[in-house]
């Protein structure tokens, strides 16, 4: 055995160990709001827990945590605690470029599955998205949500040829698996001579979605419940797949619809996770962000009824295939990404 690399190996475990040990403390932080207030003033643990009224034994542990990760800024000469513009804007900001929050927000559902998971690898079952604790769907619209405020109006959708002005000047649009309906409300906000449907098969992300449309006082768009080939409407001009397709039980079926239901020179976008078309083009933190969540989420659902589970994972090549191969669209190719995102477009 080399000593150095077992130094360095251990090194990346025990990195990885206190970021695990940590995880509760940063969803517990952005619950008590000691993020928010960190954010507005560099405080002591006493004076972090005045403000937030809670107990400033628990505080001061919270604190150290945090500033040893690299989360919370610290100041040995004042003792006080304080986030940096970075910390601040992925931590604290919900309209930020990241929520990081809320991705913890989903790994909080992730040991509540853990023991379902388990005998999930044993017998090879899946476990339906609806099974999962709320927290989930919450961390889900908050994480993803950022990603959406930050490309979707400025990148994603102007990378379609055309699609823009069809949405300026009033079309019918769909958000297929549209969960709490944060990129359907937020394109319905943006364009609103066009009409938005949101669709998912989950009814209690449905209610949710319904709500977040009143509150933001929004009357062009309207959601119902139904899975990705059962949605009876057509002549879409616009169709999109935030971060679902890969999840599905069917999603060459679902692709068939889609293509199905669009206007003859209609659009279909698919924003995917980021993922090269081979196992080691993934190995790096992006991918094992994305294939932990696949082993735990992505796959389960879609085996749940019997589908291919593509995974997170599945790459443009799979994705290309889905749509192209079964799904029966004409044109397909990569229209955008960023570090976390593949979007692509397809025409009928």
């Amino acid at each position: 055995m080399d000593e150095a690399s077992l130094d360095a190996f251990l090194g990346k475990a025990i990195n990885d160990l206190g970021a695990a040990l940590s995880a509760v403390l940063v969803s517990l932080g952005d619950s008590l709001g000691y993020y928010r207030a960190l954010a507005a003033a560099r405080l002591t643990p006493a004076e972090l827990a005045e403000r937030t009224a809670t107990n400033e034994r628990y505080a001061r542990e919270w604190l150290g945590n945090q500033a040893a990760g690299g989360y919370v800024e610290y100041e040995p000469d004042s003792g006080r605690y304080f986030l940096n513009a970075e910390q601040r804007a992925c931590l604290a900001d919900p309209a930020g470029p990241v929520d990081l929050p809320g991705a913890y927000e989903i790994v909080r559902d992730l040991f509540h599955v853990r023991d379902r998971a388990l005998e999930n690898f044993r017998t090879g079952a899946g476990m339906e998205w609806g099974e999962h604790h709320s927290c989930l769907f919450h961390g889900v619209e908050r994480f993803f949500r950022a990603g959406y405020h930050l490309n979707l109006l400025s990148g994603w959708l102007p990378a379609c040829n055309g699609l823009v002005g069809k949405l300026e000047r009033g079309a019918r649009a769909a958000d297929v698996g549209c969960g709490h309906g944060a990129s359907t409300i937020l394109m319905a906000r943006a364009y609103p001579k066009s009409e938005f449907v949101g669709i998912d098969y989950h009814p209690a992300s449905i209610e949710t979605a319904r709500r977040r449309a009143r509150e933001a006082a929004v009357d062009n768009v309207y959601f119902e419940v139904a899975d990705a080939t059962s949605y009876s409407d057509r002549d879409f001009d616009f169709i999109a797949f935030f971060d679902c397709l890969h999840d599905m039980a069917d999603p060459v079926s679902a692709a068939r619809h889609a293509c199905e239901a669009l206007k003859p020179h209609g659009h279909c976008m698919v924003v995917e996770p980021m993922a090269g078309d081979s196992v080691e083009a993934n190995l790096n933190p992006v991918g094992r962000v994305y294939y932990g969540a696949s082993a735990l989420i992505c796959v389960p659902v879609s085996l749940a009824k019997r589908g291919p589970a593509l995974g997170a994972q599945a790459g443009e090549g799979r994705m290309r295939k889905v749509l192209v191969d079964g799904g029966g669209f004409k044109r397909f190719r990569r229209a955008a990404e960023t570090p976390f995102n593949l979007v692509f477009e397809a025409r009928p």
